[in-house]
């Protein structure tokens, strides 16, 4: 076995289960030992039926109070008996179990563990663990791997493939510089990989973890660095000045540009003036206006006689970006273009060959711009908006299209500077750290889920006055297709508690890209007064009129990822409001919260994240989904960042040659790092 053999190799998996675990990338051993779990379960102490709370899994200890009941509806069989304790009453229910009604027994004592909901008036779990006193006492020693599922896999599944690894994990060789290992003394590669999966306890998890990140940041920050040298002092086949255009087109804007974009301006016209290859990084904070320095550069581009493109992470931003460059643009006899993935076959020939024969200027679109048919002629300048969003690659793939082309990447996550400076080892960082002047500061309030019903009605008072609303759901489950459900069926609450008149329609991740533009389109003509939306939203989409944004079970969502939805608002005449509504009664949550409310001040926001999350709570934590690492976070784990930043700086100064650490697992790495 080496880590390219199929799992088809294993007992056990056959093609049926293949086919379940390839929808999720996992087709080698390599794939399987390296999808990591997403958390883990733990059993804490159990608690009374009192302090259960909805959507929050725990375990309580209660007596069977009732008789075992099973109920027939069509086909399935719904088990279900009351326990109680010496607080109230809680509801149990298991479906298609039948065989419970012999395992449980009234007047007995268990332990029962799930995520109650509130159904019917009382507190119910829904197919919860069952547990003796006895066994509960010895679940609680382990920590149970969760992973990312989907039809026909379950954990166990999964933990059973990857057991039947164990002799290939111990025998992968250890890749790290001699240097390293004994100046950070880590756990061993191969240990690391098995305590991820089968963590013998909570300190060698942690201690697992901390070397898998810290390789990650290793790999990515030396990577980055690679392509810094590499890069470095490249003389550019295409200088770019100022033009008389782009002076009218600053002049004639409806607004004066703030003090922070004409210094990234400046930044970005003597970089490209230089003769050099231009490498930089834009940081923003949402509303800042980087769009707008992204226009002015790309029609000195045009003017000079080049091509250029902005790629964008998204269809609907793709298309947004579009309008707004077609309509500042066109009346300088610049050409735009648009391509993503659901442009017509047809169509997409055509601008193919305007792109080659040079009848277009700029071509703004998604990863389409980087198709092998894509033919650019004289591309000299590339600009990718959300730089998180991109894989090194993916800008690499796209600067290959031209003669070493200009590089300029947007970015809105706020990632404090010296996070930034790491993170972005490769590109030069200039900073927009102020908001237009004409913007109104958004309003923010975080409420409890008591608070609906008010938060309803001052919606629809909104509506009323012309103004429009985004409602965001998150996840409940790792699912598209629950993801979709969860919306459509907030949407037609939605429809029961406003009034008939308030238009209302939905966004989810699963819908096609056509349908996705139209609701967008339909909303930024004001044809939809309410848009009940995942954070398929959170990008970049411009809508001026839309006003309120309210965010359901706003805990389960990262301050970074909250602060960008909030940007949805706010980017009109009109003053904004942000309503966090949370089901928590958790100190922790409404102080983390509580940051939202005080500020809108993305990098404020973020330093306090760090700040608040501290970089040494690693058991249990979510993922923020700012950076698309496996295990790192750029918050959570800044200290390990910042040790593999020192690592590297440190070989760097013993001249080491980074090219040396050569064998399989580095080179996945690596290509994990450039994919990033």
């Amino acid at each position: 076995m080496d880590g390219s053999t199929s799992i088809l190799e294993l007992k056990g998996i056959g093609e049926k289960t293949a086919s379940a675990f390839g929808r999720l990338g996992i087709r080698s051993i390599d794939s399987l030992i390296t999808m990591y779990p997403r958390y883990y379960l733990t059993y804490e102490e159990p608690i009374s039926i009192h302090e259960l709370e909805a959507g929050q899994r725990a375990s309580a200890a209660v007596r069977i109070s009732s008789d075992i009941n099973i109920r027939y509806i069509r086909r399935m069989k719904i088990v279900t008996c009351l326990g109680k304790d010496s607080t109230g009453t809680l509801t149990l229910t298991w479906y298609n179990m039948p065989y419970l009604k012999k395992q449980l027994h009234r007047g007995q004592d268990y332990i029962f563990t799930g995520t109650p909901v509130f159904k019917n008036g009382r507190m119910t779990m829904e197919h919860p663990e069952i547990f003796t006193e006895e066994s509960y006492e010895a679940q609680q020693k382990t920590l149970q791997p969760v992973y990312p599922l989907t039809t026909g896999l379950t954990n166990k599944v999964i933990s059973k493939a990857v057991k039947q690894t164990q002799d290939y994990i111990e025998n992968i060789p250890e890749y790290l510089p001699k240097q390293i290992l004994l100046k950070y003394h880590p756990m061993d590669y191969s240990e690391a990989i098995w305590n991820i999966h089968f963590p013998e306890s909570k300190e060698k998890l942690i201690e697992a973890k901390k070397r898998l990140i810290f390789d990650e940041f290793f790999i990515f920050i030396s990577a980055m660095h690679m392509i810094s040298n590499e890069e470095e002092g490249k003389k550019s086949s295409y200088v770019i000045r100022e033009c008389r255009e782009a002076e009218c087109l600053v002049k004639n804007l409806p607004y004066e540009l703030t003090g922070a974009q004409k210094r990234a301006l400046e930044e970005m016209k003597r970089d490209l003036a230089s003769g050099k290859v231009m490498n930089r990084l834009v940081q923003g904070d949402v509303g800042s206006g980087k769009t707008i320095l992204a226009v002015i550069l790309l029609l000195m581009c045009a003017k000079a006689g080049f091509q250029g493109v902005l790629m964008a992470p998204t269809e609907v931003l793709a298309s947004q970006h579009y309008e707004t460059f077609h309509e500042l643009l066109y009346p300088f006899g610049v050409h735009t273009a648009l391509l993503t993935g659901s442009t017509k076959a047809k169509e997409k020939r055509e601008i193919y060959e305007q792109i080659k024969k040079h009848q277009v200027d700029i071509v703004i679109g998604t990863h389409a711009l980087i198709q092998d048919q894509v033919e650019y002629d004289k591309l000299a300048l590339v600009i990718t908006d959300e730089q998180h969003r991109f894989g090194v690659r993916q800008r690499e793939k796209l600067s290959l299209k031209g003669k070493k082309p200009h590089v300029l990447v947007m970015s809105a996550t706020p990632i404090p500077r010296t996070l930034a400076i790491i993170l972005y080892g490769d590109l030069d960082v200039s900073l927009i750290d102020e908001v237009p002047a004409n913007r109104l500061p958004i309003k923010n309030c975080v409420v409890n889920t008591s608070y609906r019903p008010t938060a309803y009605r001052f919606m629809e008072k909104q509506v009323n006055e012309g103004r429009q609303v985004y409602v965001i759901c998150p996840m409940v489950e790792e699912s598209e297709a629950m993801e979709g459900e969860n919306v459509i069926q907030y949407a037609q609450m939605l429809r029961n508690n406003l009034s008939p008149s308030v238009r209302i329609g939905h966004l989810h991740g699963r819908m096609k890209s056509v349908e996705k533009q139209k609701i967008m389109d339909d909303f930024s003509a004001g044809n939809i007064d309410v848009l009940v939306s995942t954070t398929v939203i959170e990008v970049g989409v411009n809508v001026p009129n839309a006003t309120v944004m309210m965010v359901e079970n706003a805990e389960r969502f990262g301050l970074a990822q909250l602060h960008q939805l909030r940007g949805r608002v706010g980017r009109g005449e009109h003053q904004s409001y942000c309503i966090f509504m949370t089901g928590s009664k958790k100190k922790e949550t409404m102080q983390r919260l509580e940051v939202l409310n005080k500020s809108n001040d993305g990098f404020y926001i973020a330093n306090e994240d760090l700040k608040l999350r501290g970089p040494g709570d690693f058991f249990g934590v979510r993922q923020s989904g700012m950076m698309d690492f496996v295990l790192a976070d750029i918050y959570t784990n800044a200290d390990i960042m910042k040790q593999a930043a020192d690592a590297v700086k440190w070989l760097e100064d013993e001249n080491f040659d980074f090219s040396t650490i050569k064998n399989s697992r580095l080179e996945k790495q690596i290509s994990l790092a450039h994919n990033l």
